[in-house]
């Protein structure tokens, strides 16, 4: 029986890898002769830069960064095909995760890491760059990477506008002349499952500038910052419009890439699924497994990755299970209390999964779910088996 495991983070509890390693448990004491694949996977956020090159036998390469708040850390890129591509996190050096809840500050926060992280990978001599942008911090229309990587973004005395989303206000144009050489030599990929545009009610300030630190008066600065620097990359003859998919992903970083780097959107999960060699296993697997922190109607109307890994595997004709830390608005009649953009109807959930649980085991506060997460993962993935062994032996 050859089991693929397949999952996400649970966020803020267990990575990718250790999700795996948990699950590989459970199957083994159900089912000790179990042939298991595993393939620890990210979707363009945080841990795709390590779940690509772990799974291509690469290397990792740490430097010093400039965070998100303007505190240097030690961020890190992988490079894989002998060196030629490097695969990188914009979540390693502007993530969201680097700052304390009480510190996300959308107005002050700079992608300028990020651009430095994409220097340090340029530097090794890779002719491909992976990135992911998932999980940024910020929502400065990624001004503060551009800068570091030589573009200048100035105002109406030709001075740099300075670093985060306050610094959008001040643009009045922009200058690639300086920008460094090696980018028209080297191929890049962003992978990115947002859609969004730059600007607008779906833009990058509205819906995604509030779980950054926003309040509704700086979505609205930010939003008209974006779009004074949309207006610059215009008359700089640098781009037509900023209505592309993805051009609001990571807070503009997306229109940045796409705009001043010539770089190419792909779905994050799909390319580290490629990349982590998923597909090479799956037409011989009897089973795959997936999971996630928390599961809603969300995973599938925006095509999170455990729902384009159940997507994938059904094209395929393996059964997909998930094993979630938390199962939210999914039910028969949608009446669960969550959001009403977050229900899902039972019957267009069991379209995508065939099977589906939450790994709670009557925990009733976060700090118990987070402890008892690699255990109860391990005991749902055990009692899986135990049933597919049950349902074996039903004649119905």
């Amino acid at each position: 029986m050859k089991i693929i495991i397949a999952p996400d983070s649970y966020k803020g509890n267990m990575s990718s890898p250790e999700v795996c390693t948990a699950i590989e448990e459970g199957i083994l004491r159900a089912e000790k002769d179990a042939k298991i694949i595993k393939i620890p996977l990210a979707d363009g956020g945080e841990g795709t830069a390590k779940a690509v090159t772990q799974a291509a036998g690469g290397n990792f390469v740490s430097i010093e960064v400039t965070g998100p708040l303007g505190k240097k850390h030690t961020a890190e890129f992988g490079l894989i095909n002998n060196g030629s591509t490097a695969v990188l996190d914009m979540a390693s050096a502007s993530g969201i995760d680097l700052l304390d809840r009480k510190d996300l500050n959308p107005l002050k926060a700079t992608s300028r890491g990020t651009g430095e992280l994409i220097k340090a990978a340029l530097d090794t001599g890779a002719k491909e760059l992976i990135i992911g942008i998932g999980g940024s911090a910020t929502n400065d229309g990624g001004i503060g990477m551009l800068s570091a990587l030589g573009f200048r973004i100035l105002d109406v005395n030709n001075k740099d506008v300075g670093d985060g989303g306050q610094a959008l206000a001040k643009i009045a144009s922009f200058d690639p002349s300086g920008a460094d050489e090696r980018l028209k030599n080297v191929s890049i990929t962003v992978a990115c499952d947002v859609t969004n545009p730059l600007l607008g009610e779906r833009g990058a300030s509205a819906i995604f500038g509030p779980q950054k630190g926003a309040d509704p008066g700086m979505v609205k600065l930010l939003d008209a910052g974006l779009a004074k620097l949309a207006e610059a990359w215009i008359k700089a003859g640098l781009a037509k419009d900023l209505e592309q998919p993805g051009d609001g992903a990571a807070g503009g970083v997306g229109a940045a890439m796409r705009v001043c780097m010539n770089a190419k959107m792909e779905s994050g999960a799909l390319l580290v699924m490629r990349h982590a060699g998923f597909f090479k296993h799956l037409n011989d697997a009897v089973l795959v497994i997936t999971g996630e922190g928390r599961t809603d109607g969300q995973t599938i109307s925006l095509g999170k990755l455990c729902s384009v890994v159940a997507g994938e595997a059904r094209k395929a004709g393996v059964p997909t299970a998930l094993l979630s830390g938390a199962l939210s608005g999914v039910s028969k009649n949608s009446c669960d209390a969550d959001a009403v953009e977050k229900r899902l109807p039972s019957g267009d959930f069991f379209k995508v999964f065939d099977y589906a649980m939450s790994i709670s085991s009557g925990e009733t506060s976060l700090e118990a779910l987070l402890a008892n997460g690699p255990c109860n993962l391990s005991f749902a993935a055990e009692n899986l088996i135990a049933a597919i062994k049950i349902g074996r032996k039903l004649k119905l």
